[in-house]
């Protein structure tokens, strides 16, 4: 018996009456992202596997249980290459393309956005898949460090949000300082959790000396009980804290609403100061965060920038699926047809396939039955086609070079000359 396949665990066929959505969610985002500067590019969807664990932190969930590395290119390796993944986010891939295709010597702010697909070894859940898709902003130069910036990738990421039908979120910030801070913050972190960490869960007494940061963002009620207990608002410096307040009073003043969450650090090493979260009801359950980002200034020193420019970088990333599932949108009406032609017997067929493709070269859509059939049978696929009009070749027709044209919506129908077939559906399309 033949073997049948069905889709990898952890991914989705996206069919034909989701893609419309898709397009249309992409097309919006695109038009708000064109709004606000933001230039798109294309970077591949795997690096050198490198990449990420020198961005993303050899302490992160993502590089020590997430990373799909491919396997084939262990093969034959190159000489110093440690092999490729597939890209778990955009952020590393970005800066890479940046630097290397020296952005920061071309402008002085580099405003740029991307959408596809990322992959991560998660196991599988409702709202979290292997294979997901993202809409990211990075915002990277020179002196790039202005709470205003913060306060406007923070704002973009809620415009699209709200014009993707995202209207029940929380918006949730928080600062993790300066790198400077952070090496203070970890330090102080360890010496206020040490006496609890057999209360922790098995990860978290393993993050609590790989990286303490993300005790505070575990999710498990032991652990929220204990940093609960402990730890309150981090000991930032005078500058970062003064910094933070600024990007607060910037999104006060357009209207922003959002809630300081002290606790919230997210799980990749790059971030520094400004980090924020954007959760979203509409049956998500415990995956309820439709975006998160941050500020990341150190990465691109990490990643090989000028060790003498002063840079700055803030970014985002919003998951495609959560948002059609926060929205409750699964499926869009069925796109309509401008014209389809039914022949009413098989000597027709190659006039009406003639017919069809005069209609396609004038810019409308058109179809038509390949199989044959009965003029009910045929009509019939010209409604489920959702077909504006319904174009009839027959006999007398045919002898005529006439065509019986039936609007689909009005029920009315009249003889036209079929020269003549394509300014007139113009016409009343229009």
């Amino acid at each position: 018996m033949n073997k049948k396949f069905s889709v990898p665990r952890g991914t989705n066929d996206i069919l034909p009456d989701a893609v419309p959505l898709w397009e249309d969610l992409e097309a919006k985002a695109r038009k708000i992202l064109k709004s606000y500067s933001y230039r798109e590019i294309r970077t591949p969807v795997y690096e050198d596997i490198f990449l990420f664990k020198r961005s993303l932190g050899q302490t992160s969930d993502v590089v020590n249980k997430q990373l799909l590395e491919l396997a084939s290119n262990k093969a034959a390796p190159s000489e110093g290459d440690e092999g490729l993944a597939l890209r778990p986010e955009g952020t590393a891939a970005v800066v890479r393309s940046y630097l290397e295709n020296s952005m920061d010597g071309k402008e002085a702010l580099s405003k740029l956005f991307y959408m596809g697909p990322m992959f991560r070894g998660e196991r599988p859940q409702k709202g979290r898949l292997r294979q997901f898709h993202q809409i990211g902003v990075e915002a990277i130069g020179p002196n790039s460090t202005s709470p205003y910036l913060d306060a406007e990738v923070i704002a973009l990421s809620i415009h699209l949000l709200s014009e993707l039908g995202v209207n029940d979120y929380r918006l949730k910030i928080n600062s993790l300082g300066s790198k400077e801070d952070k090496a203070h913050v970890s330090a102080w972190l360890r010496e206020r959790l040490a006496l609890s960490v057999s209360d922790l869960c098995e990860d978290c007494a393993s993050r609590y000396e790989r990286n303490v940061f993300r005790v505070l963002d575990c999710k498990k009620e032991s652990c929220r009980k204990v940093v609960a207990s402990l730890v309150s608002d981090l000991p930032l410096s005078d500058e970062s804290q003064a910094y933070f307040q600024s990007v607060q009073a910037a999104l006060k003043d357009i209207g922003i609403a959002f809630e300081i969450a002290p606790h919230l650090v997210r799980g990749l090493d790059y971030y520094t100061h400004t980090v924020f979260e954007i959760t979203a009801g509409g049956g998500l359950g415990s995956q309820d965060a439709v975006g998160a980002g941050g500020r990341y200034n150190g990465l691109i020193h990490e990643l090989g920038g000028n060790e003498k420019t002063n840079y700055g970088a803030i970014g985002f990333a919003l998951g495609i699926e959560r948002i059609l599932l926060a929205s409750g949108q699964s499926t869009s009406p069925l796109p309509s047809l401008d014209a389809y032609v039914i022949a009413m017997d098989a000597v027709n067929q190659s006039q009406a396939f003639a017919l069809v493709s005069l209609i396609r070269k004038a810019g409308l859509s058109a179809d038509m039955s390949y199989a044959g059939g009965s003029i009910k049978s045929q009509m019939g696929k010209a409604n489920k086609a959702n077909s504006r009009f319904a174009l009839i070749l027959g006999e007398e027709e045919m002898k005529n070079k006439t065509v019986a044209l039936k609007d689909m919506q009005a029920g009315v129908q009249e003889i036209v000359a079929v020269n003549d077939i394509v300014a007139i559906l113009k016409n009343k399309l229009t």
